[in-house]
């Protein structure tokens, strides 16, 4: 069924529509929290490059742009089924999906029950982008048309953001003050903020290991199924290809 060209074109449609809630998501909290500290008159700045900061928001956003690019590029070229998703786009997909299982996992089993101060966060926006995201993107692992099968080094390409990331994070946390509570700190998760804990970066380290363990699981799980769903699809598209010449 999920090969079928009726499929195709059905689940490509809810690939449009995923990418566009989860861009609506993304934009209501950011106009919650970049608003907000406007109207606080504090550091706008600041703020817009925290927001953008959150791996939950990065894998969004990245998320957006593979789904709408896999739903423009099937209605523009991908309606054969000989035409295998372009690489790059197969990547971005890998990465996408790689990226909100985790953001998935992390929020629902470490961060849920973190209360946030009122107001600062779109209940809508919020369950979109740690819950309706992750399993839509799950979902298209399984269900999404015209999978190219990647090769196993490119569970180190998906490795690659989430590690420039980490560098990142904590490079720029204790140069950063809190626009919020003027700390002289700001690290976007509790378990990367070293001051949370009496062993500091010990026990960040462990987290991250841990983290990087999650991702690396995800990457492979990703690639897997679209192994085999790649090559599944090369062999449909034979086996059509020899009918005709019958």
């Amino acid at each position: 069924m999920t090969r079928t060209p009726r499929w195709a074109q059905s689940w490509t449609v809810v690939r449009a529509v995923a990418a566009a809630l989860i861009a609506a998501a993304v934009i209501a909290q950011a106009s919650r929290t970049i608003g907000g500290m406007v109207d606080a008159g504090g550091d706008v700045f600041t703020t817009v490059v925290n927001f953008f900061s959150f791996f939950t928001i990065l894998s969004n956003v990245l998320s957006v742009v593979a789904l709408g690019w896999a739903a423009i590029w099937f209605w523009t070229r991908g309606r054969s089924r000989e035409i295998p998703e372009p690489r790059s786009l197969a990547v971005a997909l890998a990465c996408a999906t790689s990226y909100m299982i985790v953001t998935g996992i992390v929020y629902n089993v470490l961060l849920r029950g973190i209360p946030l101060p009122q107001g600062t966060t779109v209940p809508w926006s919020n369950e979109v982008l740690h819950v309706v995201g992750p399993i839509v993107l799950l979902a298209d692992l399984f269900l999404g048309p015209r999978r190219r099968p990647l090769p196993w080094r490119a569970i180190a390409e998906v490795l690659v953001l989430p590690v420039v990331w980490v560098v990142y994070t904590l490079v720029r946390g204790p140069l950063t003050t809190n626009p919020n509570t003027g700390e002289p700190y700001w690290y976007p998760y509790p378990f990367l903020n070293p001051n949370s804990f009496a062993e500091g970066y010990a026990t960040v380290a462990v987290y991250v290991v841990g983290i990087a363990i999650v991702i690396a699981l995800a990457a492979w799980l990703v690639v897997w199924v679209g192994r085999r769903r790649g090559m599944a699809a090369v062999g449909d598209a034979a086996e059509d290809r020899a009918a005709a010449l019958i």
